[in-house]
């Protein structure tokens, strides 16, 4: 499994480029797993690294996301065991403990002494990790959808459309508490493929965290927007995203006059 990790890592790459594609080696095989194990019957797989995985956004992520689909005879706790399981099946040892707050089932997978086994690091005790997060409770109104996946493996998803994937991503850049680049690196992208999002998953999880309903539709979906990218300081998202570029010159798109004349483009 070394090996196969490695075999992801060109000559001249970077430790950080190479760090970002062994943790998508992990969380590929994450989501193999997950498939081989029956899971997708009860979650929906959504977030930045499924936008990257399923539909080819150039930026590296942390995360894997899930919304919960089917309540009945899911077990968060069988889900951390099927994955801890299939990763030692492949010979990798990995540490995880699941966890619960609020809502949200989380588990973070350490995998102790892989950075230095991959020459990444010389400190036995720097672990490569990964965060599993299901969202228990998701507002109502996500489509979801099939898609077959052929990285490094062929396998099954079930994830959350495009539109719901962007109405999942509009919550996350004007709601969350903090800038978060990778947010509005993937919000430049819906907006460069002139994607409409799902409004009623928009106003639901809207609703859901601030106890309003902002009735967003497609006549004031530009306002809103224009609004909220007014709050953002895109030099801390710029710093944010760094990291996870495959390519730094795209730093550039993080600037808000072009954003704005995109969005009264797009969506005028």
């Amino acid at each position: 499994m070394i090996e196969a990790i490695k075999q992801q890592f060109a000559k001249g790459m970077t430790n950080e480029d190479k760090l970002n594609r062994a943790r998508e080696y992990i969380q590929i095989l994450s989501l193999k797993i997950l498939d081989e194990k029956g899971f997708f019957k009860f979650m929906a797989f959504t977030g930045g690294t499924a936008l990257r995985v399923i539909f080819g956004v150039r930026r590296f992520s942390e995360d894997l996301d899930f919304s919960l689909i089917k309540k009945g005879g899911f077990s968060f706790p069988e889900v951390n065991a099927g994955l801890v399981k299939g990763f030692n099946l492949t010979g990798l040892q990995v540490e995880s403990k699941p966890k619960v707050k609020n809502t949200v089932f989380s588990a973070l997978l350490k995998f102790p002494g892989l950075l230095k086994q991959l020459e990444l690091s010389p400190l036995e005790s720097q672990n490569l990790s990964i965060k599993i997060e299901v969202d228990s409770n998701p507002p109502k109104g996500g489509g979801t959808q099939n898609s077959l996946i052929q990285k490094s493996y062929i396998f099954n998803v079930v994830h959350f459309d495009l539109p719901s994937m962007y109405a999942t991503k509009l919550h996350a850049c004007f709601y969350r508490k903090y800038v978060k680049g990778r947010d509005f690196y993937d919000f430049i992208w819906y907006i460069g493929n002139r994607t409409k999002p799902n409004l009623l998953l928009l106003n639901n999880a809207i609703e859901q965290t601030q106890g309003e309903n902002p009735k967003i539709n497609e006549r004031n979906l530009k306002e809103f927007l224009l609004k909220g990218i007014e709050r953002v300081d895109f030099n801390d998202a710029r710093k944010d995203v760094e990291r996870f570029l495959e390519d730094k010159k795209e730093l550039r798109l993080f600037d808000a006059k072009n954003i704005r004349s995109s969005i009264e483009s797009i969506y005028g």
